[in-house]
């Protein structure tokens, strides 16, 4: 199963100048915790966007440059993202977790979607791509107010592929 995992605004903001727009501590928390002990498909800026790989996942990482190398365990370099699906193709379960063409090149591929929807918009210059309602069917939604640790609301979505 692929799985695009992101948190985008209500004008599908993902970031801007390779950074998240916001910082909501248990959105990463849940990242992390389905995440973990999966394959993660991203793109090169994504990648290098990490201070370092995060742990106990598999990266696999898109770029066009023929010559990119990562030195890190557990990283591999692709030059297409249907060479990162059939790379993961064995695994059970992977994620899509951007950047914005990786996001928009994978939809057609991907099973479901986890969205944390960000109730603001920002100035951004990456986006996530529209969800069409006639392809995805909202599954689940929990909304968590804003807090003193979380300076917007947001509400995760969970989406599947409608068959």
């Amino acid at each position: 199963m692929i799985v695009m995992i992101a948190a985008a605004s209500e004008n599908n903001a993902l970031g801007q100048d390779n950074k998240l727009l916001w910082h909501l501590p248990n959105d990463f928390k849940r990242f992390k915790k389905l995440t973990t002990g999966h394959f993660i498909i991203m793109g090169r800026k994504t990648f290098e966007s990490f201070p370092k790989p995060l742990p106990n996942r598999t990266h696999i990482i898109i770029t066009r440059d023929t010559n990119y190398k990562v030195r890190f365990e557990n990283c591999y370099v692709v030059h297409s993202l249907e060479a990162a699906l059939k790379f993961a193709e064995k695994e059970a379960l992977s994620f899509l977790i951007g950047g914005g063409e990786i996001y928009k090149q994978g939809l057609k591929f991907t099973d479901k979607i986890e969205l944390t929807r960000v109730h603001d918009r920002f100035e951004a210059d990456t986006f996530f791509p529209e969800i069409d309602a006639t392809e995805w069917k909202l599954e689940s939604s929990i909304y968590h107010k804003k807090d003193d640790k979380h300076k917007s609301a947001f509400t995760y979505l969970t989406y599947l592929r409608r068959k």
